[in-house]
């Protein structure tokens, strides 16, 4: 019995890992829109799991809205290309990190838990500077 109880164990500790890694879900989307995870292109669509490392890219007629799990909200506008570089978050701490790469579009933040736990936990980096987030609302728009 004993060994039973080991391999359903490290089975639920397995099936557990996917969920463990979400970051974000997908709210809304509209026109093109489309997640990147590794060579895979994933149909944005609402209810859509983010993990670390993922882009969000949106076409000229396509838009999208994600709430993160500590409560940080994106809405992507046209033509985007968004990727979260970092993101590390404690629940029980309410403290982490949160690195957004900007490459093209429009983005609108609102900041949720991590950028008012820490000084310097939340930054925003586009091609040409790097934005430390304290705890606001904001938009960053990077031409083509």
């Amino acid at each position: 019995m004993l060994r039973l109880s080991l391999t359903l164990g490290a089975f639920a500790l397995v099936a557990a890992s996917p969920a463990a890694a979400e970051i974000a879900r997908i709210k809304q989307s509209s026109g093109t829109a489309a997640v990147e995870r590794n060579a895979q292109r994933l149909k944005a669509a609402p209810g859509v799991q983010l993990l670390p490392g993922d882009q969000l890219v949106t076409g000229k007629d396509g838009r999208m809205s994600l709430t993160f799990i500590d409560n940080t909200r994106f809405a992507l506008g046209p033509n985007s290309r968004v990727s979260v570089s970092e993101f590390r978050y404690d629940r029980t701490r309410q403290k982490g990190s949160f690195v957004t790469k900007v490459d093209r579009g429009s983005l609108a933040i609102v900041s949720g838990r991590i950028a008012k736990s820490d000084r310097d936990a939340m930054k925003v980096r586009t091609p040409n500077s790097l934005l430390g987030v304290r705890g606001t609302k904001f938009i960053v728009a990077v031409p083509k």
